[in-house]
């Protein structure tokens, strides 16, 4: 729902009017010209992209962010809670088995500074909380995770935005997340559905930086990214098949979003679809593929070599 007197995101200039422009459109071009063949794609037909209803102040409405359902989370692991707890994760709880490690004591004293209740437990109860998670006798309770809107991700002048797409391993959620903050990135993308969402593996993974990283759900991928689209941002789409070289991506120096796909499956034709150019990974080994994490990493440092150059 759209807060009372909350102006919208003063983000970026309509695509006509960037410099970059023309170059998404001989991009499409040769896009679909790379998938040809591809019996599951096909050119893209020209029609209307669909438009959201329009609010009582005459601005698009914005329907209420999406929250998983509302039950606590573990987070666990030194790193993982000592992160969660510098960035001022809300926690409920602290579960401790007494040590001399310096990042569990520096966990205790942040807790206790802050209100969190403190229990000291036993190995056998921590390995129950964690269904014998690699505790390392450190585990803090955290309330359920509060998605924001897809439109929060637009903040800035040159947004990235990393929209997932059949992401459904938490774990490698997590991996992104610390490549997504590690390299610069404004937030993440999520569908709501056949989506991993953010749950205690991807905490941990994330090595505590998604205290510091917004993650946003949509209903439908592909519409979402037809509003990135309009809102003047350039939309590419990581495919083994893509004709062009993460390294030759064109503006990614403005408003950006890069779509990940999953390992076995890739994106989806839709997604692939509507992206304005689909890239790839150069590789020189055995191997066919790549870890959508690593993937992550290794496109997000292109991008991000290329806006700081």
């Amino acid at each position: 729902m759209t807060k009372k007197g909350k102006k919208g995101p003063s983000v970026t200039a309509k695509a006509e009017d960037r410099h970059w422009h023309g170059k998404r459109v001989k991009a499409r071009s040769a896009k679909n010209t790379a998938r040809t063949g591809n019996k599951t794609t096909g050119p893209r037909k020209p029609g209307l992209r669909p438009s959201r209803p329009a609010a009582s102040d005459g601005r698009p409405a914005r329907p209420a962010a999406t929250r998983r359902p509302d039950a606590p989370e573990l987070v666990y692991g030194r790193n993982s809670v000592l992160e969660a707890l510098r960035a001022g994760v809300p926690g409920t709880s602290l579960y401790y088995t007494p040590d001399s490690d310096e990042r569990v004591r520096e966990a205790i004293k942040i807790a206790a500074d802050i209100g969190i209740p403190l229990l000291e437990s036993g190995k056998p109860e921590l390995d129950r909380l964690t269904d014998r998670g690699v505790h390392q006798g450190l585990a803090l309770q955290v309330k359920p995770f509060r998605y924001a809107h897809p439109d929060d991700l637009l903040q800035g002048t040159a947004p990235l935005i990393v929209a997932l797409d059949g992401i459904t391993d938490a774990r490698n959620l997590g991996a992104i997340v610390r490549s997504a903050a590690a390299f610069g990135a404004s937030g993440i993308l999520l569908p709501e559905r056949r989506s991993a969402g953010v749950n205690a593996g991807a905490w941990k993974t994330s090595a505590g930086t998604l205290a510091n990283m917004p993650v946003a759900q949509c209903t439908n991928l592909t519409r979402q990214l037809k509003a990135y689209q309009d809102a003047g941002c350039f939309v590419a789409g990581l495919d083994a098949h893509g004709g062009t070289s993460i390294a030759e991506l064109p503006a990614s120096d403005g408003p950006f979003v890069l779509v990940i796909g999953s390992e076995g499956t890739g994106l989806g034709r839709l997604v692939g679809d509507s992206c304005d150019m689909l890239a790839h990974i150069p590789m020189f080994g055995h191997a066919e593929s790549l870890n959508a994490g690593v993937a992550a990493g290794i496109a997000l440092y292109e991008i991000a070599r290329q806006r700081h150059a």
